[in-house]
């Protein structure tokens, strides 16, 4: 009994093969010992009856003696293969069990290391995006004009009342110098990407400087920290891409059916979120419906003189994804 424990459960490093190696074989089993037992009966009978009736010995008499032997010896390896099944078979399930067993383990310690990585993936997102929203919250004061004092003043040009300076600086601040190109205004609505993305910054400072730009992308910044807040970043999403000319028609006016396919991300988990963040959190519907109104405004201008090729890389923005996810949840595409 203590061998053929220590064979199911295997010796140090055998694992759960080792439950399929077959014990050494031992001595006579009690079948075979049963089996001899019942042979040498029958001999001795078959004995008897031919030296009580003694006849010659025909091939009946033979075949009557040796096929009650041959199925003795028949029946107890039958009953021998049966026994090994059994015991094979109890092997196997405990092989199966000792499998499942390691791969259940398998499974938690890789969901472990899984939520591990999405966690830490989670935190390195809010980090960046605090870094991001400190640099905006820096780069107003860094694109503020100079005083006049550093002004170096024209030749024939004579120096302007305090007065006039403030309101002349207050006028280019709502004027740009010129107007803002697609790509500066499409790389400004995808905001910078890290805190040093000095392009990005450089057209997010740019687009500061047009007023109707500078409403979408400060709504569309005052949205994501919200949404942030829930933990639903724009990058984690990924919305199926509508045809340019299903954007041209909502620039155009169109809402409903028409357009159901700008609402391109299915992602169960953001849009429950978003959806009870909004019935829930009257300044986080106030703050959603109002970036919705700006999107549709800048957007039914912009796609008057844009390119398929601009419609769809702006349509890859972080301010467009944000667009998909609120429209659904307030009923844009229905």
């Amino acid at each position: 009994m203590d061998a053929d424990r220590d064979r199911n459960a295997g010796g140090p490093g055998r694992g759960a093969l080792g439950l399929f190696d077959r014990p050494a074989p031992r001595g006579l089993s009690h079948l075979d010992i049963i089996a001899l037992a019942l042979s040498a009966l029958w001999l001795v009978l078959a004995g008897l009856v031919l030296w009580l009736w003694p006849g010659g010995m025909a091939l009946v008499h033979v075949l009557a003696i040796v096929m009650p032997l041959g199925l003795i010896w028949i029946a107890v390896s039958v009953a021998r293969a049966s026994k090994a099944l059994r015991r094979d078979s109890d092997r196997l399930r405990a092989a199966l069990e000792a499998v499942r067993h390691i791969h259940t383990s398998q499974q938690q310690t890789a969901q472990t290391a899984v939520d591990k990585t999405i966690a830490r993936k989670l935190d390195e997102i809010a980090v960046s995006l605090r870094k991001t929203q400190t640099e905006l919250a820096q780069r107003p004061a860094q694109m503020s004009p100079r005083p006049a004092q550093e002004a170096a003043p024209g030749p024939q040009s004579p120096p302007a009342p305090p007065d006039e300076v403030q309101s002349s600086l207050a006028f280019d601040l709502q004027t740009p110098a010129e107007p803002l190109p697609s790509d500066e205004f499409i790389r400004a609505l995808n905001f910078p990407e890290t805190a040093e993305d000095t392009a990005g910054f450089a057209a997010l400072r740019r687009a500061m400087k047009d007023h109707k730009a500078a409403q979408l992308v400060q709504a569309a910044q005052d949205i994501l920290t919200l949404l942030s807040q829930d933990g639903i970043y724009m990058d984690d999403l990924r919305p199926d891409r509508a045809k340019p000319e299903i954007w041209r028609q909502f620039g155009n006016g169109a809402r409903g059916k028409p357009i159901a396919a700008l609402g391109g991300i299915h992602d169960s988990a953001p849009l429950g979120l978003a959806a009870k963040r909004m019935k829930q959190d009257p300044i986080f519907r106030d703050v959603a419906h109002h970036f919705l109104r700006r999107f549709d405004q800048t957007f039914a201008t912009f796609a008057e003189t844009a390119s398929d090729g601009e419609i769809s890389a702006l349509a890859e923005t972080r301010t467009a994804r944000a667009f998909m996810l609120l429209g659904r949840v307030a009923g844009t595409f229905d």
